[in-house]
Parts: structure tokens; C-alpha cells; sequence
């Protein structure tokens, strides 16, 4: 039988040895055997649970989600793998829909038809995240639109003052993370509070704008990672919300 150190299974997963122990900590995942040396290490057991932990947290599962989940044992492997193809199926159809935007293009163009600079722009956008990250919320036309409303509402100069916050709140929330300070720590819970502000100025509350957004971000991780926003970072947050 297979054993693992925390620095192997790291490497071997690509996952942070700052992750794996943070697992450990709130209880998630941890070492099943304690060698004479007093060092702990990782069963095939503990990689299938991490499988599965990986498996839900891609698929926009809190890590309290998750851990009440192998609690009441709501969850088997071939569940997880069902929710997977269901995940994939739903990728499938935002790049489906992105298929479908342009060939509306493309049919404007051949019938000589104007398509607007500002819907050549999001497609754009779209576009490049899909190539550089992965990323692709799947907003559909309806919610581009309401998306961009709330953008005309807000106006030029309050979107930039936001897009400058962002960067900002991250590093403060990575600072608190790194000092360990705990998610119910009333400073944390301010930062929290107005990252899910600035999230709700963008979805104007709407569920389902939310819940794609939130997919989107678990679907490409290097979309939030390039920003500083980690998934030990998110869970963080998370945490500090419930």
C-alpha cells in the first residue's frame, strides 16, 4: 500500500503543502496513519477523499458543504463522478452558447448588418478569458444585458474606483489569512462583508448571475489565482460569510 508525506502528495496532486494542511486543520482530510517517527502520512484512501474533495470544490461546493457531505455520507464516488459529466455537460453549453453569438455574428456580417462595437467587445472578452483561463460564466443574452444596465447605472468612473478596490481587498483579506486571524474576527468579517458588496454590485443580487459567476471561478482557477484570489483565499471568505 501506498504511502505519502505531505511535501509527495503536494507535488504529486499540484496541490500546496499550505493547502493539504490547512485540510488538516478544519478537519477535512486527515493523514490516516502516524509512522514510529511521529510523522503522519496519506493513504489511497485519503487520495480517493481528496479526489472527491477536488471533485466538489470544482464543482462550486464550500468546504462546509463538503465536510457535511462525507459526514451524513450524501455522497459516493460514482455521485461524484455523475455531477462531474452533469458539470461538464453545462461547460459543453456555454461554449455552445458562445458558438451561438457568433454565428449571429457572423450572420449580421454576411447580411451587411451592423453589430454594435459595444456587443463586438463582449464577445471579445469572452473569447479571451475562454483562451487565456478557461474562464466562461455562460451569461446568457438576458443577463449580458442586465449585466451591462447595472454597468450604465454605476457609470465609467464608479466601475474604475471598483476595479482599483478589488486588488486592494484582496491583499487585506490575504494579510488576515497569513497572521492567521479567524474568519469570525470582526475584521475579517468587514472585509468579507464588502467583498460580497462589490460581488453584488455586479450581479445586482441575482442567483443565478451569482452562482454561474461563482461556477466560473471554480471551473478556472488560474482566472482567480492570476488575481490573488486563491482557493484557500475563497474558502476563507467563505468561511467568514456563513
Amino acid at each position: 500500500m501506498r504511502q505519502w508525506k505531505i511535501g509527495q502528495l503536494a507535488k504529486e496532486t499540484g496541490l500546496t503543502v499550505r493547502t493539504l494542511r490547512f485540510y488538516d486543520q478544519i478537519g477535512l482530510l486527515i493523514p490516516s496513519q502516524r509512522m514510529e517517527n511521529g510523522y503522519r502520512v496519506y493513504l489511497e484512501s485519503d487520495v480517493v477523499r481528496l479526489q472527491q474533495i477536488l471533485s466538489l470544490r470544482q464543482l462550486g461546493f464550500s468546504l462546509e458543504q463538503i465536510q457535511s457531505s462525507f459526514e451524513d455520507r450524501r455522497y459516493s464516488m460514482d455521485d461524484v463522478i455523475q455531477l462531474q459529466i452533469e458539470h461538464l455537460q453545462q461547460k459543453i453549453s456555454s461554449q455552445q452558447q458562445l458558438l451561438k453569438r457568433l454565428e449571429n455574428i457572423h450572420a449580421h456580417l454576411q447580411a451587411q448588418q451592423d453589430v454594435s462595437v459595444e456587443r463586438l467587445i463582449q464577445i471579445i472578452e469572452v473569447m479571451n478569458m475562454i483562451e487565456k483561463h478557461g474562464f466562461d460564466p455562460g451569461f446568457n443574452e438576458e443577463e449580458m444585458e442586465q449585466i451591462k444596465q447595472r454597468g450604465e447605472m454605476f457609470g465609467q468612473e464608479k466601475i474604475r474606483e471598483v476595479e482599483q478596490e478589488w486588488p486592494q481587498l484582496i491583499a487585506k483579506v490575504q494579510a488576515e489569512l497569513d497572521k492567521g486571524t479567524p474568519p469570525s474576527d470582526p475584521a475579517v468579517q468587514a472585509l468579507a462583508q464588502r467583498w460580497k458588496e462589490l460581488i453584488e454590485m455586479f450581479t445586482g443580487g441575482d442567483p443565478e448571475i451569482s452562482r454561474k459567476l461563482a461556477q466560473a471561478y471554480n471551473d478556472a482557477p488560474k482566472f482567480g489565482e492570476s488575481m490573488g484570489m486563491t482557493s484557500e483565499l475563497m474558502d476563507y471568505v467563505q468561511q467568514a460569510w456563513s
